[in-house]
């Protein structure tokens, strides 16, 4: 329903998890649908009070500030993103784990994490659809539109700094498997190409090995199965450059099955036989330490129907 609400004058208490923060980038998240231009007018006039008092948009609020606001007459999005879209309505199914202040979600393959560059919406904006009741709902991290698995999203302002902090010290670890083209030998370990990203004329982004200009990039690997002409293996990205696994499987002679920018279209058609029809690349499992109880969790993502039923497909290659 569309309807537009009666305005009335709000106050706002500030807690421990919203102090810190700009106010302007505070009232952006608390008053959906309300223009940037128009919160920044609202301060101007003194609409918008902190304390009794008019303020900047760069103030940082503090702990038991109370905002005042006055009545604000906004539409309701026409273009909200709706619950009952199968694609939203599915990612209730795909929740790995969820507790006051974090939701771990098996990320589909095709689905952005956000909205823009011509998507409408993607994985955040579905799950503020189907939490409507949650202040805040961040992006921890990402994940390549193509890419499925582990994506970790925080609910609460302290938890997104933690984990931000766990992500800067290599405290998270992130475990992706992939199905790659060869026979990926035991012995390649560790991949170390320095990376840069360029972009096309047609605004398409790549990624190519560069050891000079690029930025320094490391990608573990670990053989789980050798198959004939293919193999699964284990990445472990210690740094977290734009499309790292990817590249580096591919600098190495193995890229990944049904890539788009980095494949080969040969192992590509022998794969889609089987029935892959996507990257074959997935986020298996995630592991940090949790920002309230300070235990560390592991959470694990299945491979999707599509892709467990294709390497059932695949001869199992003799590993001597």
């Amino acid at each position: 329903m569309n309807e537009i609400k009666k305005p009335q004058v709000r106050f706002i208490t500030i807690d421990s998890e919203d102090a810190g923060q700009r106010i302007d980038n505070f009232l952006l998240k608390t008053l959906k649908g309300v223009p940037k231009s128009m919160i920044y007018r609202l301060l101007r006039k003194g609409e918008i009070r902190v304390n009794k008092k008019r303020t900047k948009p760069e103030y940082k609020l503090v702990d038991e500030d109370v905002l005042r606001i006055a009545p604000i007459r906004v539409s309701e999005k026409t273009n909200e993103v709706s619950t009952q879209l199968n694609v939203v309505s599915n990612l209730e199914a795909q929740i790995l784990y969820e507790d006051e202040i974090l939701i771990v979600i098996n990320k589909p393959s095709g689905m952005a994490v956000h909205g823009g560059s011509g998507v409408s919406f993607g994985v955040i904006e579905a799950l503020r659809a189907l939490r409507p009741e949650a202040r805040m709902l961040e992006l921890v991290h990402r994940l390549d539109r193509d890419t499925s698995g582990c994506l970790v999203v925080a609910k609460k302002r302290s938890a997104l700094r933690n984990l931000h902090e766990q992500l800067r010290n290599k405290k998270v670890q992130k475990f992706y498997h992939a199905l790659v083209k060869g026979r990926w030998s035991p012995k390649l370990t560790r991949v170390t190409e320095s990376l840069k990203k360029n972009d096309l004329k047609s605004g398409e982004r790549v990624v190519v090995v560069d050891n000079i200009n690029g930025k320094e990039s490391e990608t573990r690997y670990k053989v789980i199965q050798h198959y004939n002409n293919a193999t699964l293996v284990r990445a472990f990205p210690v740094t977290g450059r734009t499309h790292q696994i990817r590249v580096h499987c591919q600098v190495k002679g193995h890229p990944i099955a049904c890539d788009p920018k980095y494949g080969n279209e040969d192992f590509d058609g022998d794969m889609k036989g089987i029935g892959v029809k996507r990257l074959f690349l997935h986020a298996a499992s995630i592991e940090f330490t949790h920002p309230r109880t300070e235990q560390k969790l592991k959470i694990e993502a299945p491979l999707d129907k599509t892709l467990a039923k294709a390497l059932k497909q695949l001869t199992v290659a003799n590993n001597g």
